[in-house]
């Protein structure tokens, strides 16, 4: 069965990821592609980082003891792979072989935003009563073509922080709520070629594009809870919806293919979709936190 259309159909390899015997994945939360095509999952077990092959042959795994909880990864153009801890409030940098090279944050140590934890994660947006400093559970770090730091703050905040390439703080921007540039859980986000910043707003179900300043430029709205945001090398828009689909737009936000919601078959395999990744051959990688494959493949075939 192919999913999309025109140009972005895809063919979904059956079982892609080969674990060694007696090792599980835990809820996949992030997928990253590196240079040489090895695709790193995060994902909430023993082992927090699995290295792939392409086709999905098993290299090795490491971050293990590191992670309170598994949240966001992505992978730079020198291969630094970056990863958030939600439950840490930090954002660590890592060599491919899992050496720390830099720690945003202070490891246990939430920003004050008024939250207050407790059991039920989304019920417990409803205590964050401002934007606070970095960082209360984290959730996604990308960068922008400068090699700046941007950061989604995320269960326990409402804010995207700027950061620079050396670790600086320059800008935070955002607060509680669902007006233009207020979060409901900035969950993902992207920084386009353009300059654009563009956050998933998860439970507000609409992905907000800001400059890098975090001035409000427009939203799209009317989406199914958008976790995370890919822009590739052609400007084509990923977007992966938790609640069961993954939509391709171009930079003003036509709409460019989609697949799942309506369609059941489709909809099974990118339901709980948490992250999504496309490498250079344009192939998907989408991380899921619910049953079935924790980690899909669908490869491009147009």
């Amino acid at each position: 069965m192919l999913y999309g259309s025109g140009k972005f159909t895809y063919a979904r390899v059956d079982e892609w990821a080969k674990l060694p015997a007696r090792m599980e994945f835990g809820q996949v939360t992030g997928a990253a592609v590196d240079s040489r095509d090895r695709v790193y999952v995060f994902n909430r077990s023993e082992h927090p980082v699995i290295v792939f092959e392409r086709d999905g042959s098993f290299i090795k795994t490491w971050g293990e003891g590191v992670f309170g909880r598994a949240h966001g990864i992505f992978i730079g153009p020198d291969d630094s792979v970056y990863c958030t801890d939600d439950q840490d409030h930090v954002v660590m940098r890592f060599t491919t072989d899992g050496q720390v090279t830099m720690t945003l944050g202070t490891k246990g140590v939430p920003g004050d935003s008024g939250y207050i934890p407790g059991p039920d994660l989304l019920k417990q947006l409803d205590t964050i009563t401002h934007g606070g400093p970095p960082f209360n559970r984290p959730t996604k770090l990308v960068l922008d073509a400068s090699g700046d730091m941007f950061i989604t703050d995320g269960y326990g905040n409402a804010r995207v922080h700027h950061f620079s390439a050396e670790g600086k703080l320059i800008k935070s921007f955002g607060e509680p709520g669902s007006g233009p540039g207020q979060f409901r859980l900035p969950h993902g986000l992207w920084a386009d070629r353009t300059g654009r910043v563009l956050v998933a707003d998860r439970e507000n179900s609409r992905v907000q594009i800001f400059t890098s300043d975090g001035a409000f430029i427009t939203e799209w709205p009317n989406l199914m809870r958008p976790a995370d945001v890919f822009v590739d090398p052609d400007d084509n828009i990923y977007v992966a919806e938790i609640d069961g689909r993954i939509s391709i737009r171009d930079l003003a936000g036509n709409l460019l293919a989609q697949f799942g919601g309506d369609d059941a078959e489709a909809r099974s395999h990118v339901q709980t979709a948490h992250s999504i990744w496309v490498d250079r051959h344009g192939d998907l990688y989408i991380g899921r936190l619910g049953a079935g494959p924790r980690i899909e493949k669908f490869v491009r075939q147009a």
